[in-house]
């Protein structure tokens, strides 16, 4: 209720003021969805507000806004400040069946939105509240997707659990086309360099938003507020110490305000108000800045509350002091109790609290206090007996509610000094909190639970084992590894759970962070869990797919995993040994392993069963895309993702199998979207080191094949750099093939021996020829290019032998290409023709075009000589499929070797004038230009001089009517 002209009265009649341009820029990012908009600042700067504003506009325009907040203290839900936003958008959904049915997972959770949702999935049992919380996620999702334009607001993310952080963080790197997503919050009581969302974030491609940083306001600011609230009294002094004491925090200002307004309405005693000294009523209307001055409040909110505080009634105050005790929004019932108050007395004391603006009503029926530093003033200023009363007043009275909020009540043990009976109600809250899937609330009472000094060993035991089986599945594997570590560092930790939680570790920094080191903690753990053997298994099945091992090592290892598990009941167990087997089989190049996949269980009651299905889906399709069964590949990780999907395990498999899908185009020469793909799966995943070294790798081979060699080798010297820190002998291998190839066409055949040769020393250890034999063409070549004819030797006899019996059709067709070059090399150019081509149908059968056209290019050179009528029909073949995939070097390599052979079409009498149309050779230029080309590379792709490049530049521009910085930025090389 307004207070008077002023329009001061629930503190919604502020103006806005010193925020016009921070407004402009919200309302623009969420203009066009789908957009992200962070708003950042300190405690009372004035967050809350600018969304409110920004609400107002939003829903004047017809724009759907649906608020969600975050507490301090909470009762364990999964996502509930997502859930309780979610619970205000009943009228803007569709039917039921036009939903998606995932939407029923969040039915028992939003009663009043149950009979607008499909039906609930089956009940999942108690343990499985993982695959829960992620059919949640994936509701959520869906709902939001539904109801159109909507912006959803999360106020106060600092406060956020893990399992909230979680889900806006997978949600922000995928919106939904008409999703705006606003989120508020304080970096200072984040905690210490953590990033808001729980790990690094950037906007993916075609997302909009803004981030937005709230200062505090500037003087006349100030002013201009206290002239809006006070009219003719906001004096230019009023207005200097009001900037004084709130040094330009708007709350601040605001409450001075409030105090100055109220004194004009507070001058009559009321029944059961508190009297000042000698019985006398309360303060009375004077000069502004006299008054705030004789009050001797301080700079800072607390004083400015406690001046606020004074103007109640004693039954008002209680209820505000109980509000403040409770420290979370409360129901008019439950503030009743804690103030021991007569209800006839409550309800209107809880009215004069909400009209005095102390308190506002949060939700429906729920009270608390309008900002977290107004909660902090009223509690510090509670004195101590009082305080401690209402704790234990708490206490009891939540223990009688149906449902007792265990985490509410440990924080009132906790006040209450008990430290014994706070552990106890911590353990239980910590517990309930991870049955109901809430990850983030129990992980910060488990925190809470191990800083404890003198834990009771089995107490610290079980919160450590609790903590790390959480850790595990986090977003960011950095801040999950720190706090496993520091576990580990607990000296007093029993030997087995010591090795549970390094198991943790390791399979941690192996599987998401690519960290070598993780393969020692996986050893440690093996040798601590000797008491435990299926979990040691796991760590062995771990250190088996380790690709720097030789082939014997990983086979010890998984021999010693099939003994541990070998009497075991444990099938989960069994199904990670099998996993392994199948893992190890398929990038051996074994054909068995083809049956055994067919006959993995897709539907067993057991989830880790299924998880492990899903594992070895994944790591048999990878094998596959290096041997060669490029189809088969992409069956198997679109069925690993479903099946990781439905089960919940979404980071780690998921983003892998996108990565190895993008390579799948990448082969089947789908290359259009391919680097703008990869953008945007880094920014879905940008701590995933996989995920980054792939987008470099992908790009590097793009600019390979368009001549950018410059390009190509500062792409592929960034995935180098992190394939070399993450030890993978994959990427390694794949990048120095890569580098050996650009370094060839650049005739820098030293630079490219010098590469190869430790990469084969790479290749040799780890013994992944039927994966990774890409790299044998281009390091024989550079070793035919330095003199090494024995090394090229050696290294052909060697890959036929490592192949033979091996199911691996693109190993074998790059070995056929290494024995043709040598062949080549060697004068025999008939024989090197068979090999060529056995090549060429060999990648043709597989679904690789760019590959199959160099090989075809080859066998065009090697039929020159003594057929060159159908060498100029293959290079012309090669040519065509080379300029329909954009591989323009590969394509003026091969008009090149026409020309060369004299057979390509004859030019007419006299140069042919093409006006201002491009040339064919300016077509080409235009489109090396667009892809960022340098004079040297297209000189290079295009075998002429740099001279010529220079003229042909000059004409492509002027021609195009445009620049060359132009030219790249827009990436079309279109006519005007």
């Amino acid at each position: 209720m307004d207070r008077g002209p002023e329009g001061v009265g629930t503190g919604r009649g502020f103006a806005l003021v010193g925020r016009r341009r921070e407004l402009d820029l919200l309302l623009a990012a969420l203009d066009v969805p789908p957009a992200v908009v962070l708003v950042e600042g300190e405690a009372g700067v004035g967050k809350s507000r600018l969304v409110q504003e920004a609400t107002a506009a939003l829903t004047g325009r017809g724009v759907r806004v649906v608020t969600g907040l975050c507490h301090p203290l909470r009762e364990p839900l999964p996502f509930g400040p997502v859930l309780d936003a979610l619970r205000g958008t009943a009228d803007w959904l569709p039917p039921p069946e036009r939903l998606n049915p995932q939407a029923g997972a969040l039915a028992p959770l939003l009663p009043g939105l149950a009979a607008h949702l499909p039906p609930p999935p089956p009940l999942l049992p108690p343990e499985d509240a993982r695959t829960g919380r992620f059919q949640l996620m994936g509701a959520a999702r869906s709902l939001l997707d539904a109801t159109g334009n909507l912006v959803l607001v999360i106020e106060d993310l600092h406060w956020a659990d893990e399992a909230t952080r979680e889900l806006l963080l997978l949600l922000a790197r995928d919106l939904p086309k008409r999703l705006g997503l606003v989120l508020t919050y304080r970096r200072e009581d984040l905690p210490a360099g953590s990033p808001v969302l729980g790990a690094p974030y950037r906007r993916p491609p075609g997302t909009g938003g803004a981030e937005i940083h709230l200062g505090t306001l500037t003087e006349d600011d100030v002013q201009d507020l206290a002239a809006a609230v006070l009219g003719p009294r906001a004096s230019t002094a009023l207005g200097r110490t009001l900037f004084e004491r709130s040094a330009g925090l708007p709350l601040v200002v605001e409450e001075d305000l409030l105090t100055l307004t109220d004194r004009t309405h507070h001058d009559q005693p009321r029944p059961g108000r508190r009297r000042h000294a000698a019985g006398q009523p309360g303060s009375v209307p004077g000069d502004d800045v006299s008054a705030l001055a004789e009050a001797a409040v301080p700079r800072g909110l607390r004083e400015a509350v406690a001046a606020r505080m004074s103007t109640l009634s004693e039954f008002a105050a209680q209820v505000v002091e109980a509000a403040a005790v409770l420290a979370v929004p409360a129901g008019q019932h439950l503030l009743t109790e804690v103030t021991g108050l007569d209800p006839r007395q409550a309800g209107p004391a809880l009215t004069e609290a909400l009209q005095a603006a102390v308190l506002r009503e949060s939700a429906p029926g729920h009270y608390g206090f309008r900002h977290a530093l107004a909660q902090q003033a009223v509690y510090q200023d509670i004195p101590g007996p009082h305080r401690h009363d209402l704790h234990q007043r708490a206490v009891r009275i939540l223990w009688t509610t149906p449902a007792p909020p265990l985490v509410q009540i440990a924080h009132h043990t906790r006040a209450l000094g008990d430290t014994a009976a706070w552990l106890r109600q911590a353990e239980a809250a910590a517990d309930q909190a991870t049955a109901l899937g809430d990850e983030g609330t129990a992980t910060t009472l488990l925190h809470d639970i191990l800083a404890q000094p003198r834990l009771d060993p089995d107490l610290r035991t079980r919160s450590a084992l609790t903590l790390s089986r959480i850790a595990v599945h986090a977003v960011d594997h950095t801040t999950s590894a720190t706090a496993l570590r520091r576990i580990l560092t607990d000296p007093r930790l029993p030997t087995a759970a010591r090795g549970e939680i390094r198991l943790t570790l390791g399979l941690l920094m192996v599987n998401q962070a690519r960290d070598s080191s993780g393969e020692r903690e996986l050893e440690r753990a093996v040798e601590e869990l000797a008491t435990r053997p299926e979990l040691a298994a796991r760590a062995m099945v771990a250190l088996a797919l380790d690709d720097q091992k030789p082939p014997q090592d990983a086979q010890a290892w998984l021999e010693r995993a099939e003994e541990a598990v070998r009497d075991s009941p444990d099938r989960a167990a069994h199904a990670a040994v099998h996993a392994t087997r199948l893992s190890l089989m398929a990038t051996a190049g074994d054909h068995d392993v083809w049956d055994l996949v067919d006959r993995l269980p897709r539907d067993d009651p057991d989830p880790e069963v299924l998880r492990q299905t899903a594992r070895a889906l994944h790591n048999v399709a990878d094998a596959a895309l290096g041997t060669g069964y490029d189809t088969r590949a992409a069956a198997l990780l679109h069925e690993s993702l479903d099946l990781a999907r439905r089960l919940g395990t979404l980071v780690v498999v998921e983003c892998l199998g996108a990565i190895n899908l993008l390579r799948v185009d990448w082969l089947a020469g789908r290359w259009d979207q391919l680097e703008a793909d990869h953008a945007a799966l880094v920014a879905r995943y940008p701590d995933m080191a996989s995920a980054s070294c792939d987008a470099h790798l992908t790009s590097g081979y793009l600019a390979a094949a368009r001549g950018q060699w410059t390009r190509a080798l500062d792409q592929l010297g960034r995935a180098a750099r992190i394939a070399e820190a993450a030890t993978e002998a994959d990427w390694k291998l794949r990048v120095a093939a890569g580098i050996i190839q650009v370094q060839l066409a650049r005739d820098q055949a030293q630079d490219a021996w010098t590469t190869a040769a430790p990469a084969l020393q790479d290749l040799r250890t780890a013994a992944c020829w039927p994966v990774a034999s890409d790299l044998v063409p281009v390091a024989l070549q550079a070793a035919l290019a330095t003199g090494h004819q024995q090394d090229a030797r050696d290294l052909v006899t060697e890959a036929e032998h490592a192949l033979e019996g091996v199911d691996a059709p693109a190993a074998h067709a790059e070995t056929h290409l290494a024995r043709g070059l040598l062949l080549q090399h060697d004068g025999d150019n008939a024989r090197a023709a068979g090999h060529f081509d056995r090549a060429r149908l060999a990648f043709q059968a597989i679904g690789r075009p760019y590959y199959a056209a160099r090989a075809l290019e080859h066998h065009a050179r090697a039929l020159a000589p003594t057929d060159p009528r159908t060498a100029a029909d293959r290079l012309t073949a090669a040519n065509t499929t080379f300029t329909a995939l954009g591989a323009t070097a590969d394509a003026a390599r091969c008009q090149q070797a026409l020309r060369e052979l004299g057979l390509n079409r004859p030019t007419p009498r006299g140069r042919r004038s093409y006006g201002e149309q491009l040339s064919p050779r300016e077509a080409q230029v235009a489109r090396l230009l667009a892809t960022g080309a340098t004079n040297n590379d297209i000189a290079g792709a295009l075998a002429i001089s740099p001279r010529t490049v220079e003229q042909h530049v000059a004409n492509t521009l002027k021609k195009l009517r445009t620049t060359r910085d132009d030219l790249a930025t827009t990436g079309s090389a279109d006519h005007p």
